[in-house]
């Protein structure tokens, strides 16, 4: 991916011939970003925007809020949003990320996609992100991703008639360069 890209919003991946792609939302898929979000499939997992957060992270330059392309034809497979991609700390969120259809390797694609647009292309030092603790699928991923458990935010989303506690995880650069490098070295031992 070329700096020119990210500064239009373009990414893709292709790994094992899975291929995916960001584009900048547009106010138009809206109507999708909100079908997704409110499918019963992902409810449990997020905590769903009213229409005007998703507006303003579309316009807000500190967001990158995409549509998530993937498999033949591209068509929409979900949509992630990243925050703090102006943070003077170089701390970017991996704010949400909603895949459908589920298990077909598009969320770990995308996974990847971001942490590299995260380090390469935004500056980022650290990347980070938090998930509810019963998204055991999600913790699963990005800590066979290289994510490290920083901690846990006890009790901090109502569920229900309870709480729910938020799994905070993160990668820094230096760490997410040495699983690019350990990865090429792999890859270049596979005859």
């Amino acid at each position: 991916m070329r700096r020119n890209d990210v500064a239009a919003g373009v990414a893709s991946a292709t790994r094992s011939g899975l291929r995916v792609r960001l584009r900048p939302t547009m106010l138009s898929d809206l109507d999708f970003v909100e079908s997704v979000e409110n499918d019963p499939a992902n409810r449990p997992f997020i905590t769903p925007w009213e229409r005007v957060q998703h507006e303003g992270a579309i316009r807000i330059p500190d967001f990158r809020h995409f549509i998530a392309e993937a498999g033949e034809g591209w068509p929409s497979a979900g949509f992630v949003i990243l925050q703090g991609c102006r943070n003077p700390h170089g701390a970017v969120e991996l704010k949400r990320i909603v895949v459908q259809p589920k298990g077909l390797g598009y969320g770990r694609a995308l996974v990847r996609l971001l942490a590299e647009m995260a380090f390469r292309d935004l500056g980022a030092h650290r990347f980070w992100l938090d998930v509810k603790e019963n998204n055991a699928r999600a913790l699963a991923l990005y800590r066979d991703e290289g994510f490290v458990q920083e901690g846990r935010l006890r009790d901090s989303v109502k569920s229900g008639d309870g709480w729910q506690s938020l799994i905070v995880l993160s990668m820094l650069r230096d760490e997410h360069a040495a699983r690019f490098v350990a990865s090429a070295a792999a890859a270049e031992e596979k005859p």
